[in-house]
C-alpha cells in the first residue's frame, strides 16, 4: 500500500479487504478488463454513447463498465471488448 501526497491511498483491493487470493485476483482482473474498455474505446475516438449503440446497451451501462461496477459482470466485460473488435491475445497482454 501507498499513501500518495494528496491523501488517497493507492494499492491492491487484497490490501482493504478480507479476501481470498482466488477473490482479490477476480476483482482485480474485473478492474483492468474495465480499463481496457476505456482504452479501447478512447483509442476509437468513440464517446460511451456511440459505444453503447454498438452494443446495444445504454450509456450508463458503458460508464459502469468503464468504472467497474460490481453489478456489470466479466463476461458482459470481455462480450463488450471483442464486439468493439480486440483480440484475445491483445486481451491477454492487457491483463
Amino acid at each position: 500500500m501507498k499513501e500518495l501526497k494528496n491523501g488517497w491511498v493507492e494499492g491492491s483491493v487484497k490490501d482493504f479487504l478480507e479476501l481470498s487470493d482466488a477473490e482479490a485476483e477476480l476483482i482485480e482482473t474485473r478492474r483492468a478488463l474495465s480499463r481496457l474498455l476505456k482504452e479501447v474505446r478512447e483509442k476509437l475516438h468513440l464517446t460511451q454513447v456511440e459505444v453503447a449503440a454498438r452494443l446495444q446497451t445504454s450509456q450508463s451501462r458503458v460508464a459502469k463498465m468503464e468504472k467497474a461496477d460490481p453489478t456489470v459482470s466479466a463476461d458482459l466485460l470481455l462480450q463488450s471488448l471483442f464486439r468493439l473488435g480486440l483480440k484475445r491475445k491483445e486481451l491477454a497482454k492487457a491483463i
